[in-house]
């Protein structure tokens, strides 16, 4: 698996090749550093750590600054591990090097976006769990069009089970979307365009996977 670190700038549109026009989301995708390379022979596996985003030194505890220093780069504000880097990168990857995201993706691919949805907050059943409110009173509660009714329990089980969709806190939590087609890319301002939306707020970071 093969992949890049971004940060989501926003949304727009663009016409496709059949003409149809395509709402995609723009993420600045690097460029990030090499930080670490992972083998079978030391770690058990094979990986690649990259970083992205600058981040204050004087914020950064001593461990981090000695391991970016290795790769002999700037403390980075995102570090994140792909497993099984790309063949075609199989003896290519140096402690250091640079990777962009022409490297990794071509106009075409399919990619999967990972990011933090974003926090609504404590919400009731409605807006967290898609019921029917107003006009279909759910659960049969003809004065109290959002409310949840009952929900069955009585002195048997007497007690709430787990995973009872009812009302709590929503968003704020790790978000994958799969198959999203990569619509463009601007290798000379760091930019790719994916079809459809991702999760997160703007300037949040977002992790690409192939």
């Amino acid at each position: 698996m093969s992949g890049i670190i971004g940060k989501k700038i926003g949304m727009t549109s663009i016409f496709g090749a059949d003409g149809r026009n395509v709402a995609c989301t723009i993420i600045e995708a690097g460029p990030c550093v090499v930080t670490q390379v992972k083998n079978e022979e030391k770690d058990g596996y094979k990986a690649v750590q990259l970083g992205f985003g600058e981040r204050k030194e004087k914020n950064t505890p001593n461990a981090l600054k000695g391991h970016f220093a290795k790769a002999q780069t700037t403390p980075k504000r995102e570090v994140v591990e792909f497993r099984d880097f790309r063949e075609e990168f199989e003896g290519q990857i140096q402690l250091g090097q640079e990777i962009n995201v022409g490297d990794v993706f071509v106009e075409g691919d399919f990619v999967d976006a990972v990011g933090t949805s974003k926090g609504k907050g404590f919400q009731g059943v409605v807006k967290r769990h898609n019921f029917g409110g107003v006009g279909q009173q759910t659960h049969g509660q003809h004065n109290r069009l959002r409310a949840p009714g009952s929900i069955g329990g009585a002195s048997y089980p007497a007690r709430v089970f787990k995973g009872m969709r009812m009302a709590g806190r929503t968003g704020g939590s790790r978000t994958k979307l799969v198959n999203l087609r990569v619509m463009k890319i601007m290798p000379e301002k760091n930019l790719i365009l994916v079809s459809g939306s991702v999760p997160g707020a703007k300037n949040s970071t977002v992790i690409l996977e192939k």
